[in-house]
């Protein structure tokens, strides 16, 4: 009941061969793709991606510190806000 039931090895489709790839008459040109110079890096270069990934790192660090500070500054007037009116029910409850 519990034993898995595997399908036969004969139902798979055989395996189809890629079709051959056509060839270009030699008569015919082949555009070739222009010849790109490589990048050289020199101690400049090097320089400014350091200075680049430090600037980047250091405004993507200065934003999530801002945001994180705006939740906490949230967090605490709200929790200020619920002490105040806590002690203002607390009070009109007394006096009754």
């Amino acid at each position: 009941m519990f034993t898995p039931k595997y399908p036969t090895p004969d139902t798979a489709p055989p395996p189809v061969a890629p079709a051959p790839a056509t060839t270009v008459p030699a008569s015919v040109p082949v555009p070739q793709a222009p010849a790109r110079p490589t990048v050289q890096l020199t101690p400049g270069t090097v320089v400014a991606l350091v200075g680049g990934g430090t600037a980047v790192v250091l405004v993507v660090g200065a934003v999530l510190v801002s945001m994180l500070l705006a939740v906490a500054i949230t967090a605490m007037s709200v929790a200020l806000c619920a002490v105040v009116l806590r002690s203002l029910l607390s009070d009109v409850n007394k006096q009754r």
